[in-house]
């Protein structure tokens, strides 16, 4: 038999003494936090135990942190997959700058930009249940965000930072008899969708970027973790341009965004890489998607082992097929979202084994390691959450030992 292995992609509900410490650090008028105390230090490390523990106890073969790391940072207290490199790019500055309620942009054939996030074409066609607050639909807005002010670069305070999520995974990691896992990290297209006051050029920003992040994943790696680099935007750019692109003026915007991940992983052995691929992790109808086949090469151009895509909400389950056309190279893996992060609903084992299955059949058992659409932390309910992961395992047994 060969056995299926299970991940998820990232972000895992925070414990309640975490939760607590966190919101106990102090604000200050403008926003920002000071440098975390010890004590919340503390809480930290022994949180990432637990979370790894908790993983080790369910049965998940490649664990992580649950990005509680992303909580550590001393300047903007938000810990988002996203936001969290706010505190350690310097260069950044709380302006009053809001993606959010600035002017729409409109883009014209050949010259592809990014409007504003609620010129989105998903949210403007279903504008009504968008601003119900009973709709049940979630788009994680952040209260303030910063701007680049000046020429941005990986910090000193960002380089102590990712020692620490290093140093308590790590340790983590050793006690719960793990020999290694996985750290996520922004990617340098995600990072230059915040607002640019410095550069005046979509390009530079995007390489300035590319410079910006390379020393995270290059500390990652180091220490023999594996790196995932969150890119939605190769994605979830799609739904950001108005009037709606054509295919190839989207992928030619697109592939930079590919180039520069690329860039920024120079130095980083690729069998230590993987990539996270997703329309975007709000709660919400999604009709405006790109569809998979459109960009599946791109993900294939981008210098990873693991390919992490959502392979299991009902926009997207569908395009499992388009394994069936495509051939997965030799040498990679893919981790298919068999899991979704948004219904309260668990996935029966069985319905989990026959998701895996698809896959398995097409590119080999090997060759699949079963994971969840995004992050569950924040998303649903923490013991819903770790029910749906524990079902993720139970789906995986039963598909290794049938496939």
């Amino acid at each position: 038999m060969t056995q299926i292995l299970t991940s998820h992609a990232g972000s895992l509900p925070r414990s309640p003494e975490l939760i607590a410490a966190n919101a106990a650090r102090p604000v200050g008028e403008d926003g920002l936090t000071p440098e975390p105390t010890e004590e919340f230090r503390q809480v930290l490390r022994q949180a990432v135990a637990d979370v790894v523990a908790k993983q080790r106890e369910i049965g998940i073969a490649v664990p992580n942190d649950g990005e509680y790391g992303h909580l550590m940072g001393s300047a903007v207290n938000y810990g988002s997959w996203w936001s969290y490199i706010f505190d350690r790019v310097s260069g950044l500055e709380l302006t009053g700058a809001d993606p959010f309620s600035s002017e729409p942009v409109r883009s014209e054939p050949g010259n592809v930009r990014l409007t504003t996030f609620p010129d989105r074409r998903d949210w403007t066609i279903f504008a009504e249940a968008y601003q119900d607050p009973t709709s049940g639909i979630t788009v994680g807005t952040q209260p303030t965000f910063p701007a680049a002010t000046g020429p941005i670069a990986y910090s000193e305070a960002g380089r102590e930072l990712v020692g620490q999520d290093v140093a308590n995974f790590r340790a983590a990691l050793d006690a719960s008899g793990y020999d290694s896992g996985f750290l996520a990290a922004l990617s340098p297209g995600s990072g230059s969708r915040i607002v640019d006051e410095h550069y005046g050029d979509e390009d530079a920003f995007l390489d300035a970027w590319v410079e910006a992040m390379r020393p995270e994943y290059e500390a990652i790696a180091a220490a023999g973790l594996t790196v995932q680099i969150d890119d939605p935007s190769i994605a979830e750019n799609w739904d950001q341009i108005n009037p709606e692109p054509s295919i190839e003026d989207y992928v030619a915007f697109t592939r930079k965004r590919v180039d520069a991940v690329n860039r920024a992983l120079v130095n980083v052995p690729t069998e230590q890489t993987r990539f996270h691929l997703c329309w975007g992790s709000w709660h919400g109808p999604h009709t405006t998607d790109i569809e998979f086949r459109h960009i599946v090469d791109l993900l294939l151009e981008i210098d990873a082992r693991y390919y992490s895509f959502e392979a299991a909400n009902v926009r997207h389950e569908h395009e499992w097929t388009v394994w069936q056309d495509v051939t997965l190279p030799e040498d990679k893996v893919i981790v298919p979202g068999i899991v979704p992060h948004a219904p309260n609903v668990v996935e029966h084992p069985e319905l989990v084994a026959q998701r895996i299955e698809r896959f398995a059949r097409l590119v080999g058992p090997e060759r699949v390691i079963a994971s969840t659409d995004c992050g569950l932390g924040g998303r649903i309910h923490p013991q819903i959450a770790w029910a749906k992961l524990e079902s993720l395992v139970a789906g995986a047994e039963i598909a290794s030992a049938r496939v």
